[in-house]
Order: structure tokens, then C-alpha cells, then sequence
């Protein structure tokens, strides 16, 4: 009987130890990782706190608006031009920039020292999904990327199917207005519109540089504001004055936050292919 309580104890402080000791590892693999981020791109900073990891970012630009808690942040710029003094006096051990970070600002940190990593602008929801989860390997998050990744695919596929027998309105998206500039099939927002059951008119145009004349041409059936710099309600009351074309007879003139359709993250791009889709349809339950 003794022998037996003995053994038991043994294997208790056996257990106790090896738990201790992979927690340890564990720890000490974790610290690996960097540990003061600092992110110059909206999309990137929603992505960290999104992995979990926002304790470890110590600044952001002036644009980093999502999560609210992202406002709180320390400030070092802007996403096209930062204080590489103030970027300096922060200490990071790994800075991520954007295809939109100034490209010798970028090299004056590599010069100094500092881990920088820029992510190129994301092309579609794929893309999408594979830079966020090469971001969750930068901070070792990968399994919980990969897990966010399934639900959204998972989510995205579900409404596919939902529009793929739907008839297929032709839509307008306008992102600028002095030029009118629009999207391509180059973009991820050509996959909101393409996945919500839609045709994005200007699928095929050599750039994003596009005229009034060719869009009343393409007659859309639907219109999207995009609200990127743009003074939406103006626009819109623009679009109106064109009497004959459809979205304009049938009141389907939409205006879209930026931040919904131009830096999303796996997450958020579920959330907005859910509106787009109400739009395009609106009789569907995309829920």
C-alpha cells in the first residue's frame, strides 16, 4: 500500500515536471519571436491584433484607426511617410511596411539595423489569406492563422454558393474621383464583387484610370462609392444627374467605407463580401 502511494506521488512530480518544462520551452519559444512591432500599414496592424499579438506593438501610423484600441498606439507617421528618428528612439526589433511605404525610408532603417519586412499590395482573397498567414510566422501565430483562415474560406465558399444560380448585376466601382479611377480584376475588391455574384464592368481595363463616357457606356446596373479620399455624397449626387442609366432609375447608388473593402483582413473581407453581397442581392441572407 505504501509502496503503491509512493509510486503515485513519483508519478505526479514526474508529470508536474515534464508540464513545467514544456511550458518553459514553450515560453522561451515565444521570446524568439519579435517582441516591439511596429506596423506602418492599417491592414498589417488589424492583422496583429488579430493574432493576439498587439501587446508586442508598440506604434503605428496616424491611419491605423481598427481596432479602436490601435488609436491608442504610439504614433510614427503616416503609411506613405514616417519619423525614422522617433521609429529609431522606439527600439522595434522588427518593423512591417506596405507597398505603399517609401522605399528609401524603408532602406535608411535596414542601413541602421533594423528588421524590416514589407508586405506587397494583396492582388485577391487568396493572397490575402497567404500574406496574413506568412505575417502569423513572422510573431508565431501560425496555428491560429491557419484555424482563421479554414472559417473564412469556409465562410467565402458558403456564399458562393448562395449567388452562383443569381442573376448577375453589372457593377461600378469608383475608388477616386479627380480622375475617376475605378478597380481591375488586379484587386481584391474584384473579388467582392466576383464572389458576391456580380460583374465588375471594368474587369478587363488596362489600369484603374477610367471615364464617365465608358462607364454610361457599360449602362451598371449598380454603382459603389468607395469613400477613399472621396466626398461620397457629392459623388453620388454626380452620378444622379444621368437620368437613363440603371442604377440611377432603379436607386442603386451605394457609398462603402474604405476601410471595409481596401485593407481587410481575412476576417473583415467575410464581413464586407457579406454587405457586397446584400447589395448586389438584396433579397439574400448572407448570414
Amino acid at each position: 500500500m505504501i509502496k503503491s502511494n509512493i509510486k503515485n506521488q513519483i508519478s505526479k512530480i514526474l508529470s508536474f515536471i515534464c508540464a513545467l518544462l514544456l511550458f518553459c520551452s514553450f515560453a522561451l519559444t515565444k521570446e524568439n519571436y519579435p517582441q516591439r512591432i511596429i506596423s506602418l500599414g492599417p491592414g498589417i496592424t488589424e492583422e496583429l491584433y488579430l493574432l493576439g499579438v498587439e501587446n508586442k506593438l508598440i506604434a503605428n501610423t496616424v491611419y491605423c484607426e481598427r481596432p479602436p484600441e490601435a488609436q491608442k498606439k504610439e504614433k510614427i507617421g503616416t503609411v506613405i511617410k514616417v519619423d525614422l528618428e522617433k521609429i529609431v528612439s522606439l527600439e522595434p526589433d522588427l518593423v512591417i511596411a506596405t507597398s505603399l511605404s517609401n522605399p528609401e525610408q524603408v532602406e535608411k532603417l535596414k542601413n541602421l539595423g533594423i528588421k524590416v519586412v514589407t508586405f506587397p499590395a494583396t492582388k485577391s482573397f487568396f493572397q490575402l489569406c497567404e500574406q496574413f498567414l506568412e505575417l502569423a510566422k513572422l510573431v508565431g501565430e501560425e496555428e491560429k492563422a491557419a484555424r482563421i483562415i479554414h472559417q473564412a474560406k469556409k465562410e467565402v465558399d458558403a456564399i458562393r454558393k448562395k449567388v452562383k444560380d443569381l442573376p448577375m448585376p453589372k457593377v461600378f466601382v469608383q475608388v477616386g474621383a479627380k480622375p475617376l479611377f475605378t478597380v481591375t480584376k488586379n484587386s481584391f475588391v474584384h473579388d467582392f464583387i466576383k464572389f458576391a455574384g456580380g460583374i465588375n464592368i471594368t474587369e478587363k481595363a488596362k489600369s484603374g484610370l477610367y471615364s464617365r463616357e465608358k462607364v454610361l457606356k457599360s449602362n451598371p446596373d449598380i454603382i459603389i462609392i468607395v469613400t477613399m479620399g472621396i466626398a461620397g455624397k457629392e459623388e453620388k449626387k454626380i452620378w444622379q444627374k444621368y437620368k437613363t442609366m440603371k442604377a440611377v432609375k432603379n436607386n442603386r447608388i451605394h457609398i462603402i467605407d474604405s476601410y471595409k473593402l481596401c485593407s481587410p483582413t481575412p476576417v473583415t473581407f467575410v464581413e464586407a463580401l457579406k454587405e457586397m453581397g446584400e447589395i448586389l442581392h438584396p433579397r439574400l441572407e448572407t448570414d
